[in-house]
């Protein structure tokens, strides 16, 4: 598979992850989000691996918990916490710090250049989100600022080092420890925050099927995917798309207003991760026995 391929499969992921929004509104039981959290990568994660049928091997264990817990646990215990604490467009606005975040992570645990023009599409990424989805009546609550921006980061610490403690399996086997390694960890969480989760109606196992086998087996097998062949400075710029397809879905489906500042968000978050891919974009390598070879011999080849 070429290059342009590998990124539109992995730009699949964040255009579903927008879906959430109008899937958990609509169709799922309000003030549950822990369990829900817990119901969407648990058995996702149990269904992969009966498809994969393999488990990591010892050694691998404690790295696929930890990744579990920045991917999922961790990461959807604290987007709830900012969604319930703070208006959705201050907690998308504040998430979406995460590009930046992944740029100086990659630095520091890969060795990745930070260039000019990779900070570039990651600002003007963090502007268009604003655009799209920040509206005059925000308010500003300490808790949910907070939660945003670990939750941020706990996100582009897991996207980091799924890059950097690549296992030597497949993918869709990376996708499927992780989350029912992050499944596990939200069990104890959501029983002793949520007791009493409602028996759910045929709406909720639709909107929850759609969450765990399209929204989270799915995407994240494409993620991971991505991280593993294109590398996390060059995915993380697709994560704009998500609160992009929130907005779209919420005005095709829901019939909510888009305004022309909102359309124009839309314009430059689309700049923003064709800036990052070109940032992101590896440079031909030149072969240094041809082109430093001044000898005679050379200019014959040469010419």
């Amino acid at each position: 598979m070429n290059r342009t391929t590998d990124l539109l499969l992995t730009a699949i992921a964040p255009v579903i992850w927008g879906s959430s929004y109008i899937v958990a509104t609509e169709l799922l039981p309000h003030g549950y989000p822990l369990t829900i959290s817990l119901l969407r990568a648990l058995p996702a994660g149990l269904i992969l691996l009966l498809v994969v049928r393999q488990l990591p091997a010892a050694g691998w264990r404690g790295r696929v918990f930890i990744l579990g817990a920045l991917n999922f646990a961790v990461f959807w215990s604290l987007l709830f916490l900012a969604a319930y604490r703070l208006p959705g467009g201050v907690a998308a606005t504040l998430g979406a710090v995460q590009p930046l975040l992944v740029l100086f992570l990659a630095r520091y645990a890969l060795g990745s250049t930070i260039t000019t023009l990779g900070i570039l599409a990651a600002v003007s990424g963090l502007i268009g989100v604003a655009m799209l989805v920040l509206g005059p009546s925000a308010s500003l609550d300490p808790v949910g600022i907070a939660a945003a921006l670990l939750g941020a980061l706990s996100m582009a610490a897991g996207t980091v080092l799924s890059r950097k403690w690549q296992p030597p399996v497949s993918p869709l086997t990376f996708a499927a420890w992780q989350l029912t390694a992050g499944g596990i960890l939200l069990i104890p969480v959501a029983l002793i925050v949520e007791p009493g989760f409602p028996m759910p109606t045929i709406t909720n196992i639709a909107g929850l099927v759609w969450l765990g086998l399209i929204g989270a087996a799915l995407t994240y097998f494409l993620w991971f995917r991505g991280i593993a062949r294109l590398g996390p400075t060059t995915v993380t710029s697709f994560g704009f798309l998500s609160p992009t397809s929130a907005v779209l879905l919420g005005w095709v489906i829901l019939g909510e207003q888009l305004s022309a500042l909102q359309m124009a968000g839309v314009v430059v978050v689309l700049i923003s991760i064709w800036l990052g891919q070109r940032a992101a974009r590896p440079k031909p390598v030149l072969n240094p026995d041809t082109t430093n070879d001044t000898s005679p011999l050379a200019a014959t080849q040469k010419s």
